[in-house]
Parts: C-alpha cells; sequence; structure tokens
C-alpha cells in the first residue's frame, strides 16, 4: 500500500507562532506512520520556510529552529511540482506530496492567505477554503453574515483605524449603543490575543488601543455573563457538531495566557446544560459552520446567557488548537473519535474536497 505523503506546517508569521508548534507536535505524533509519509515543514516568525525531520519534541518546544538538520524549502506555486523544494547544497531537490495540513493560528495561517497559496499549487489541504477562512478570521464580516442569517448573537459594532482616531465620536458611538462593561478585540486574531474588558471611558480607550496594536479594525461587543460552551464541528457537505464542551476559566475571560501559558483553565465535557439547551447549541454550530461556508472543521464558540438560557453565538475558529489542552481533539475523542482516526478523518476531507476543486 502507497502511503499518502502529508506536509505538515507548522510556526508562521503570527502573534500565535509558539501555540501552533505544540499544535503541529501533536498532530505529527498523532499521525499513523504506516499510513503516512510524514513531512514537517516549519514557518520561522521571519517568514522563511523550513522542512524539519527532527523529533517531534523539538517542534513542540521551538528547538527546531537553531537544529542544523532543518533544510530550506519552499512550496511551489506549479502544480508541475506538486508540492515543496529543498535547496540542498546539490542543487533543488523536489519534495512532492499529497496533501497539507496547516496547523497554522492566526493571521497568514488561517486566514486565507497560505489557504490560497495552496489552492495555487494544486494541492488538497485540511480546513476551509480561501473565502470562509478569511471570513471567520475577520470577527467583523462574521457578524454581519451570522446577523443577516439569523444566526443569534450579543449586540455589537465595529470601527476603522481612522474612526477611532477621534475617540470622543468613537466614544459616543460605542456608548450609545453598548453598556459597560464591554469587550474591544481587534477584529483579525485568534486565541484571546489584543482583546481586553472596558468598565469605563479611560479604559475604552486603552483597550481600543490595544486592539488596533494587532489590526486595522476593531470590534465592541456587549459583555454576556454566560457559560462559554464550544462545539467541534467536522465535515464538507455532510455536516456534524459535538456535544458541546464548557470552559472553565480562571481568569476574569478566557485570554491567551489562560488557554497556553499558566495552564489554569479547566473543562467540562459535556457542558453543564440540559440536554435540550446542548441540542439547541449544536444546531446553531451547524447552522454558523454552513453560513460561514466552513469545510473540513472548525470550532464554534457560544455563550449561554445564565440570566435568560439564550445561546449566543461568540465565534468559529477554523483551525482550532491541537494542544494537550485544546477542546476541539478532547470533544472529538469524547464523541468516540481519538486522535488518530480524527487526523485520518480531516485528511480524507481535506482530499475529498480537493477531488471536488474546480479550475
Amino acid at each position: 500500500m502507497n502511503k499518502q505523503r502529508v506536509a505538515v506546517l507548522f510556526g508562521g508569521v503570527s502573534s500565535e507562532h509558539e501555540v501552533s508548534w505544540k499544535s503541529a507536535a501533536t498532530i505529527l505524533d498523532g499521525l499513523d506512520e504506516e499510513k503516512y509519509e510524514i513531512y514537517p515543514i516549519g514557518i520561522t516568525r521571519g517568514g522563511d520556510w523550513f522542512y524539519c525531520p527532527l523529533p517531534y519534541d523539538q517542534i513542540a518546544d521551538g528547538r527546531w529552529r537553531q537544529s542544523p538538520d532543518k533544510i530550506p524549502c519552499t512550496l511551489s506555486p506549479s502544480r508541475a511540482d506538486g508540492g515543496f523544494l529543498l535547496f540542498e547544497q546539490g542543487g533543488v531537490k523536489p519534495l512532492p506530496v499529497d496533501v497539507v495540513f496547516p496547523a497554522l493560528h492566526g493571521k497568514n495561517g488561517e486566514d486565507g492567505t497560505v489557504q490560497g497559496l495552496l489552492e495555487l499549487a494544486g494541492l488538497p489541504y485540511v480546513g476551509c477554503g480561501v473565502l470562509s477562512s478569511a471570513v471567520c478570521m475577520d470577527k467583523a464580516v462574521a457578524n454581519t453574515l451570522l446577523d443577516a442569517a439569523g444566526v443569534p448573537r450579543c449586540e455589537w459594532l465595529w470601527a476603522g483605524r481612522v474612526e477611532c482616531a477621534d475617540f470622543e465620536a468613537l466614544r459616543a458611538r460605542v456608548e450609545g449603543r453598548l453598556p459597560y462593561p464591554i469587550f474591544v478585540k481587534p477584529a483579525n486574531a485568534g486565541s484571546s490575543v489584543g482583546i481586553s474588558k472596558a468598565a469605563d471611558a479611560a479604559q475604552l480607550k486603552a483597550a481600543v488601543a490595544t486592539a488596533l496594536a494587532e489590526d486595522d479594525k476593531v470590534v465592541f461587543e456587549r459583555f454576556v455573563d454566560g457559560q462559554e460552551v464550544e462545539c467541534a464541528v467536522i465535515g464538507n457537505d455532510t455536516v456534524c457538531a459535538t456535544t458541546p464542551g464548557e470552559i472553565l476559566a480562571s481568569a476574569e475571560f478566557y485570554t491567551y495566557d489562560d488557554k497556553y501559558v499558566s495552564g489554569t483553565s479547566r473543562t467540562a465535557i459535556p457542558a453543564r446544560l440540559s440536554e435540550a439547551k446542548q441540542q439547541e447549541v449544536r444546531g446553531w454550530a451547524e447552522k454558523a459552520y454552513r453560513v460561514l461556508g466552513c469545510t473540513g472543521l472548525a470550532r464554534a464558540d457560544f455563550f449561554v446567557e445564565r440570566s435568560t438560557g439564550e445561546v449566543l453565538c461568540n465565534e468559529l475558529n477554523t483551525l482550532p488548537g491541537f494542544t494537550a489542552i485544546s477542546m476541539y481533539p478532547k470533544l472529538m475523542e469524547e464523541a468516540g473519535t481519538p486522535l488518530p482516526r480524527l487526523l485520518d478523518r480531516l485528511i480524507a476531507l481535506a482530499v475529498q474536497r480537493g477531488e471536488g476543486r474546480h479550475g
């Protein structure tokens, strides 16, 4: 039996660069070597690409960056090459692959940029396509589409960098729409990077500056006192959402440090909800996935408001974490699909989608 050749991308020019190492190491370790030829491809913060035939623990902790065994490479946009080009001392050597697994988080990884490069190269890849990746990354665009489709969300608005320059006008607009406290987020960022909670105008001004350090658009959302729940969604044409799990954050809200640095957040699977409410969350997760054009996989994040029981969609993450503490693989395992089988299924969905691609 011929093995499928799978390239796993990690690192990247992103604020979530280090988290990607851990996701990639989990994926690499979970791939069945009897089924796959596995090629780890690391991208530095500066945007240089390397083939890294190294022990996976060196990828997880970042030692790959200093390894003398890594080989400079690039993805060829020419479909005739069928994958990567290695720059060795003897010249350029092709490294053809059958499918790519982008274990990249945040900008330049799950925002449609890498997906567009893979489309040009004619390579099947795990996860959402160019448009849905870009849409889900941009909270202002995604929220607008969810609103239009009737998917419930909290009250929100957005502003660009130019509008934010006149803070007093911005403050009047935001306070006219939302009560304090207000969550302030960069429109394009992941893993809670750049998010602040503002309790007054002074904190609002500081929060806008924090968000603008990450992106040119800022999203403002009403604070929701609710349970934070997440579903793992998988599929192309046929879509299935898992029973939701619940985030029991140790910080005031679920921050980047809470997720990946302190390791103090906890989860409950299934979420502490009635069976009827769990099914409602699943239904909205599947609808949001379809509305935003997702394929392959996404994690759908919701609030269940404590005072009303209303289910409110927060966002969809098109390349969720695959670290040891990440919710997506935990939810899939609880649903009866352990990591090796999950990776098999995601690769099969990528190939299926690639076979149906036109052009």
